[in-house]
């Protein structure tokens, strides 16, 4: 259940039907946070500018601006928590496994183009075990699943989402918390 005052993936799966984004509420969470871990900066810029995102809808409404400018400014808090509080955005635990399920990969997908797109030269420092973690992301974004036992099911991708929020905290540390090896620039 999302917080009051958060956005929420309902809150963005309403936001992308209006603008008739061709991509679902978890991908874009994802390569909005792959765009921030991988060191990218939206000062100047919109949400949709800077994933390179554009929909059928030609005008877009000053509401619809700020929605995507919380959930920058959101998803960018939660990536930098001490308490690690980041949950990546997917469907509430009362949808169904499946669902649930494709919106991890999505989210995944999302992840590891948003990084790409952040284009930084710290990519090329990543440690090995960030290196690792781009690769187990990308082994998820191209997962399909065979569902047998609903528990074990249910556990297991409980154990892929818990991964896949750490492994984003992980890969913003190492790439875009300010810390005493950042330049202070801008990219």
């Amino acid at each position: 259940m999302t917080a009051p005052g958060l956005v929420g993936h309902d809150d963005i799966d309403a936001l992308l039907r209006r603008l008739r984004l061709g991509t679902t509420a978890s991908e874009l969470h994802g390569s909005l946070c792959g765009y921030l871990a991988g060191g990218g900066s939206l000062h100047g810029s919109s949400v949709l500018a800077a994933l390179r995102l554009d929909g059928e809808a030609t005008d877009i409404g000053a509401d619809d601006l700020a929605l995507l400018g919380r959930l920058a400014r959101q998803s960018e808090t939660e990536l930098a928590d001490a308490e690690l509080g980041f949950e990546p955005l997917l469907p509430e635990d009362d949808r169904p496994l499946a669902e649930r399920a494709e919106a991890t990969v999505d989210w995944c997908r999302g992840f590891l183009g948003g990084f790409g797109l952040a284009g930084t030269a710290a990519h090329a420092q990543l440690s090995d075990e960030a290196q690792e973690v781009l690769r187990d992301l990308g082994t998820i974004a191209a997962s399909s699943f065979d569902f047998g036992s609903e528990d074990e099911d249910e556990d297991a991708l409980i154990e892929v989402q818990e991964f896949v929020r750490v492994a984003a905290m992980l890969l913003f540390a190492e790439c875009a918390a300010p810390g005493p090896s950042a330049s202070g620039s801008v990219h």
